[in-house]
């Protein structure tokens, strides 16, 4: 399983793991883990709603690979 709409919603406001990281003041390899099944803080999630403009629920939407 993994996060699509993260990356998703990147890729729409053209915005690179790095920049995304910065805004989050993660790494650019916990994103990448975000994005691939990791566990996702509850601030972070909050965070990237508000930063996407888009709910955490709809962030948070799984899929099989």
């Amino acid at each position: 399983m993994f996060y699509p709409n993260i990356a998703a919603e990147r890729a729409k406001h053209r915005m690179s793991v790095g920049e995304l990281a910065d805004k989050l003041g993660v790494t650019r390899k916990t994103i990448y883990n975000w994005q691939n099944a990791g566990k996702i803080p509850a601030s972070a999630v909050k965070k990237m709603s508000e930063i996407f403009n888009v709910s955490a629920d709809y962030l948070l939407e799984r899929s099989d690979r």
